[in-house]
């Protein structure tokens, strides 16, 4: 059963199907620029090819910024929510499940102390030590076990999630 969630599932359908004959035609690179603006405040332009986005960053005003945006640990957070939030509507879709709603909050535990460097990194994590997402979706159609089944994979499948969980390589040059 085709179900419509706003999207343009032909498109998607189009393309994973040319991933599915060609897995060089799903390798892609994603790209961001930051440029500092004052205090802690930063902008990040976001895929400069297709349309730029710029997204404002910032930390609060309880950390001495300006509060002019979310700050960098909260659009990790922001990113990942959406990040599943797409993977539910595009799998749903896929699998004929017609979702009425997403709601995902997504919170992580960070203690200061690593990302001021008051203790070593060994001893106390700069990043989260555990990010917790709570999923709601609106589906009266589906079952239980179809809207685990779709979490499920969801979860196994979300880009961000994997960045978050898995080590990447990361490498930071100065030119």
């Amino acid at each position: 059963m085709k179900v419509d969630l706003g999207f343009d599932q032909e498109r998607l359908t189009s393309l994973i199907d040319r991933v599915r004959a060609d897995p060089q035609v799903g390798r892609t690179v994603c790209r961001a620029s930051t440029e500092w603006r004052s205090g802690f405040r930063s902008e990040a332009t976001i895929r400069r090819r297709d349309r730029a986005h710029t997204v404002t960053m910032d930390e609060p005003a309880s950390m001495g910024g300006s509060d002019a945006g979310p700050n960098m640990v909260e659009m990790v957070l922001g990113a990942y929510g959406s990040c599943l939030t797409s993977g539910f509507v595009a799998h749903a879709a896929l699998a004929g499940i017609r979702l009425e709603g997403v709601e995902i909050e997504v919170e992580g535990d960070l203690d200061l102390q690593g990302f001021f460097g008051l203790r070593d990194p060994d001893e106390v994590w700069p990043g989260c030590t555990e990010v917790r997402a709570t999923v709601r979706l609106t589906a009266p159609e589906a079952s239980p076990e179809e809207l685990q089944e779709l979490t499920d994979r969801v979860t196994r499948t979300s880009p961000v999630g994997s960045m978050i969980t898995r080590s990447v390589a990361l490498r930071t040059e100065l030119r």
